[in-house]
């Protein structure tokens, strides 16, 4: 959410719909044609939760889910009846998602909760629209819109929305128990939308409740946490799950390491003018140490991607605010160029937490700008000489070839990369000398 759309913005009283402009979403070709097709065989469709939420912000629309009054098999039956492919993702929860021009739309049965275990439920359909509502989490997200841009507000959503009120709808304990990753929705949404201090029963139900969050798989975990790593400024949201114990449920190894710096990455990301990076800031809270970097990555199951990154996070070399500009270049050469940028993020948020000399401070942050600049624009050179050269000149391949490479290669690196490759082709001939 951008910093020039906040809720607080919004008017006192919901409109009756949306703006134009807010109804842009409503336009898509796809979207039409799924209201016309539904509405055709008797059920009612409306858009329901963040794309409203969204809407009204006048935030973008990336992803528009829908609820109906038919069910999964009506609507299978009318939308395949249509030319409209259908795949029932979700079909035993009411939900089946329809495929227009390689979009996929979610459209969800009214439903009930008849039985729920804290991570999955099961449901009866139905037909009554706040009935439906009282399921959801939070009342922000039980906004609905219909095709001509209508709203709805069962529950109170909007006022909660403009208030920046991240509430849970009726109970929260009893919220939370229908399905505990609750607990970080409530964190993330507070991240991207709350303001002042969190709801205090939402707040007092996600410490009560917080152990369960290891009953939820791993793969949702890190899927909510990097959600709201990637708000705008999660700092406060990431205080209080500190304080509530709920960081310590789901990022252990944050216990003994301290979140003190996040606020100063933040800050310098927006200084930077960087964009917000979830695994950066997930730095600033774990410790720089293999065995914890690599269990984390282990039980959350990060990619193979992330994980490659906060390893090479962990090996590289932290450099100096006094490095000089070759020294620099030797170490970046020698480094995974990404790996740098991040240790000099990390270096600098940590200065401008803990060092109170403000000219000490200053000169630190400032030098390791620069070096920051630098990385940022480097293009790494290649050294000049192969196997093959130094095979045409007579050496054969193997351990000793491979020795020399490495010596001419050290050579090129202390010369500052200035060495030519026929500078280079005579050390070798001479013995590297």
């Amino acid at each position: 959410m951008s910093a020039a759309s906040t809720p607080k913005d919004l008017p006192e009283k919901m409109p009756d719909k949306l703006s134009a402009v807010q109804a842009g979403f409503l336009d898509n070709a796809c979207l039409k044609r799924l209201f016309a097709e539904i509405g055709a065989s008797g059920g009612e469709v409306r858009v329901n939760g963040g794309a409203v939420r969204n809407a009204l912000l006048g935030e973008p629309v990336n992803e528009v889910d829908l609820s109906t009054t038919l069910d999964p098999d009506a609507v299978t039956d009318c939308l395949e009846a249509a030319g409209i492919k259908v795949v029932a993702t979700g079909k035993e929860h009411g939900t089946v998602t329809a495929i227009c021009d390689g979009s996929g739309y979610e459209i969800t049965t009214l439903r009930r909760d008849v039985v729920t275990d804290g991570r999955r439920a099961v449901v009866a359909f139905g037909t009554d629209w706040h009935e439906d509502a009282l399921r959801r989490d939070l009342t922000m997200n039980a906004l609905y819109c219909d095709g001509e841009g209508r709203l709805f507000d069962p529950l109170g959503g909007y006022d909660d929305l403009r208030e920046r009120r991240v509430r849970f709808i009726g109970k929260a304990e009893e919220r939370i128990g229908e399905d505990y990753l609750r607990i970080l929705r409530f964190f993330r949404f507070f991240a991207w939308y709350g303001g002042g201090r969190p709801d205090a029963d939402g707040l007092k139900a996600c410490t009560r409740l917080k152990s369960n969050i290891a009953r939820l798989s791993v793969e949702r975990i890190w899927m909510e946490l990097k959600k709201l790593l990637n708000a705008p400024d999660p700092s406060r949201a990431i205080l209080w799950m500190r304080t509530t114990g709920v960081l310590g449920e789901v990022l252990p190894e944050s216990l003994k390491w301290g979140t003190d710096s996040f606020p100063a990455m933040i800050a310098l990301e927006a200084d930077l003018a960087l964009a917000g990076d979830p695994l950066l800031r997930l730095m600033t809270i774990i410790p720089p140490r293999a065995e914890p970097v690599s269990g984390f990555g282990k039980r959350l199951k990060l990619s193979l991607k992330e994980r490659e990154r906060l390893a090479n996070w962990v090996e590289a070399v932290e450099p100096l605010p006094d490095a000089s500009e070759p020294e620099f270049a030797k170490l970046l050469y020698m480094s995974d160029r990404q790996a740098v940028l991040d240790r000099l993020m990390v270096a600098m948020a940590r200065i401008l937490t803990y060092e109170r000399d403000e000219q000490v401070r200053d000169k630190q942050v400032d030098a390791l700008k620069q070096l920051h600049a630098l990385a940022g624009n480097w293009q790494r050179p290649s050294f000049p000489i192969s196997g093959s050269d130094l095979i045409a000149a007579g050496f054969s391949p193997g351990p000793q070839m491979g020795r020399v490479l490495g010596m001419l290669e050290h050579a090129w690196l202390e010369s500052g990369f200035s060495l030519s490759h026929d500078a280079l082709m005579q050390r070798a001939r001479d013995g590297v000398e």
